[in-house]
C-alpha cells in the first residue's frame, strides 16, 4: 500500500466524491445495457456525465485513483467499467484506525 499514493488522490474533492458514488453505484447510477453495476462497475461516461467535466478530466481522475489502488477498472469491448476495491479500502481504514 502506497500510502503517499493514496492520501493525494484522496485529496481531490472530485475523485473523494467518485469513491463515494462507487461504494452504492446502484443509488447513484442508472443501470446500463445488462451491465451489474455493483460486480462490474460503472461506465467512465456515466462518471463524466455525473461530474460535469471532461472525459479527459474524468479519466485522469480515475487513473489517478486505479494508480493508488483504490478502485479497479474491467474493460468490456470499448467501455470501461471502474468499481471500487474494498479490500484496499479496507487496508486503509485498518492503517488510520491503528497508525494514525
Amino acid at each position: 500500500m502506497d500510502k503517499i499514493n493514496i492520501f493525494k488522490s484522496l485529496s481531490n474533492e472530485a475523485r473523494l466524491q467518485i469513491l463515494e458514488w462507487l461504494k452504492d453505484p446502484v443509488a447513484h447510477f442508472d443501470p446500463q445495457d445488462g451491465i451489474d453495476l455493483v460486480e462490474v462497475g460503472v461506465c467512465v461516461s456515466q462518471i463524466t456525465a455525473k461530474l460535469n467535466m471532461t472525459q479527459s478530466t474524468a479519466s485522469q481522475y480515475l487513473s489517478t485513483l486505479q494508480k493508488a489502488g483504490l478502485i479497479r477498472a474491467t474493460r468490456l469491448g470499448k467501455w470501461t467499467y471502474y468499481k471500487r476495491d474494498e479490500e484496499a479500502i479496507k487496508k486503509l481504514g485498518m492503517y488510520i484506525r491503528t497508525e494514525l
